[in-house]
């Protein structure tokens, strides 16, 4: 299956922010970092990054091309 459009510009954006080696080291970043958030929108949009990286494999995961937003623009030029 192609999970190159999984994530959202906005997950995308989040998920660069933290260590996404791996899924698990994604994971225990964004569980870590959660303790911190108090706005409602933040806590369900790392609750829809951690959903979705529990739907997936560690091998599907490793096959996701990652990037923030502005790096997508450059690489499109």
């Amino acid at each position: 299956m192609d999970y190159s459009n999984l994530f959202t510009v906005e997950e995308m954006n989040l998920i660069c922010i933290y260590d996404h080696s791996t899924r698990c080291s994604l994971r225990n970043d964004l569980i870590t970092a959660l303790h911190d958030v108090y706005e409602p929108d933040m806590i369900s949009l790392f609750g829809t990054v951690l959903a979705k990286l529990d739907a997936i494999t560690d091998e599907d995961f490793a096959q996701i091309g990652f990037y923030a937003a502005d790096e997508f623009d450059e690489v499109e030029e």
